[in-house]
């Protein structure tokens, strides 16, 4: 298998993974526990990719072999069999190379993901629950585990807002991109006289922080609020203040969780994802990236991605110009092509800075 421009250098990975169960051997090592965790967490990280890698080299080989036997045969229905495979696994290896770029601190992480009903009232409400369902059965297609934070009820229909949290490597590596603001053009299921409307909805994507980030936070700069969880959930989840509102003054930057019975749970749940938020702010500062999205003018500015089913039936991103006409199927989560587009523009725009 050839190794192309040093995207994945298997080599230079064991040589990396080697060093680094030399140290985490040592004596010294082990009197500095942050420092520890920290060669654990890389090692284990080289480990997975050279497993991970290892596979796909050992099953490309045996694709081969028996495609070389399949010919010997003259055996057609068999090598169309294998020829698809190939087509699936080069499918994989091109995801894989895109992921060798993901050089960000924490582009190998879980992430949140929270999604805002912007203008449209209901239609947009409605929308936003859409917007729910897609990235959930993304996430499940990728074998990611879905956790709902925190869901508040629209009026009539859908969700006002939601966050989730998505736990799995490099989650927040493919999704980063995906925040900004998702349009959908569409005839209403909500109007009687059959018009069309067009609705928006903001999606926020930051990473989960662990012990190894400091990130620091002085209680004087914290309002936290109590309130009713709303909702599904039983009657103790409805008749008591369980869930937590934060909000950090310095920045505005509001975190709210309803997930758990638990007060004392919920606020512990928040305050990982204030520490969060203001991680990936301190990241968009030092990336220069001043395309932050105001909640409050959530409408046609700021748009990454437009969703037409009326008068036609597009899926169109913005920034990259990629376009596919199968609508229900991203809607029911098949999302690849538009991160795999995102991401090798944001890298070419690299590579020619």
């Amino acid at each position: 298998m050839i190794y192309c421009g040093g995207f994945f250098d298997p080599a230079s990975i064991k040589k990396q993974l080697i060093e680094l169960t030399d140290r985490s051997e040592s004596v010294d090592l082990w009197q500095d526990p942050q420092a520890a965790k920290i060669v654990l967490q890389k090692r284990a990280q080289l480990e997975y990719e050279i497993n991970k890698f290892s596979k796909r080299e050992s099953y490309f080989h045996d694709l081969k072999t028996m495609l070389d036997l399949a010919e010997e045969e003259k055996d057609e229905p068999l090598i169309q069999d294998i020829e698809e495979d190939l087509k699936r696994l080069a499918c994989g290896v091109k995801l894989y190379q895109l992921e060798s770029f993901f050089s960000g601190e924490a582009d190998k992480n879980s992430c949140y993901l929270e999604i805002h009903a912007g203008a449209g009232g209901t239609e947009a409400q409605d929308w936003t629950q859409m917007l729910l369902r897609m990235y959930s059965r993304w996430a499940e297609n990728h074998k990611y585990d879905v956790e709902i934070i925190e869901t508040s009820q629209g009026e009539e229909a859908g969700i006002k807002s939601s966050t989730i949290k998505i736990n799995g490597t490099k989650a927040y590596g493919w999704l980063k991109g995906e925040s900004g603001v998702h349009r959908l053009v569409r005839i209403s299921p909500f109007d009687s006289n059959a018009r069309r409307h067009t609705s928006f909805a903001s999606v926020g994507v930051y990473p989960v922080v662990d012990d190894s980030i400091n990130i620091e936070i002085n209680d004087s700069d914290l309002r936290i609020d109590t309130y009713r969880s709303s909702g599904a959930g039983g009657q103790h989840v409805n008749k008591t203040e369980s869930a937590i509102r934060i909000t950090h003054k310095p920045t505005g930057v509001v975190v709210q969780c309803q997930t758990d019975r638990s007060q004392h749970r919920n606020k512990a749940i928040a305050f990982e994802m204030l520490r969060s938020r203001l991680y990936e702010l301190e990241l968009r500062r030092q990336e220069e990236h001043e395309n932050a999205i105001d909640k409050n003018e959530i409408g046609w500015g700021y748009q990454i991605r437009s969703y037409v089913l009326q008068p036609y039936q597009m899926v169109k991103d913005l920034r990259t110009g990629f376009e596919k006409s199968n609508v229900s199927a991203v809607l029911d989560g098949e999302l690849d092509e538009f991160l795999q587009s995102s991401i090798s523009a944001k890298i070419a725009q690299l590579q020619n800075a």
